[in-house]
């Protein structure tokens, strides 16, 4: 999948972002433009094969990274850093 050029202190947000529990696709979709299977494309290449099988099993099947699956609208906690 492409990739659209991104800068080390965006890449680090975005994976930031997806290792968070309660920030979902679509809120790094509004932000940084990008997809859920392009999140995922980065995430395996910055990170280390063992830590990406490790946060995919987390990932998979979590309701919080999804909005359409969430049970609530919105989460307890919100980063500084989140705009959505």
């Amino acid at each position: 999948m492409k990739l659209p050029e991104l800068d080390l202190e965006t890449i680090d947000r975005v994976i930031e972002m997806a290792w968070e529990d309660r920030t979902p696709f679509e809120a790094i979709e509004k932000q940084f433009g990008l997809q859920e299977q392009q999140v995922i494309t980065l995430m395996r290449q910055e990170m280390k094969p063992s830590s990406f099988r490790m946060w995919r099993e987390r990932v998979e099947g979590r309701n919080t990274k999804h909005l359409h699956k969430r049970e609530f609208i919105a989460g307890r906690f919100k980063s500084d850093n989140q705009k959505t």
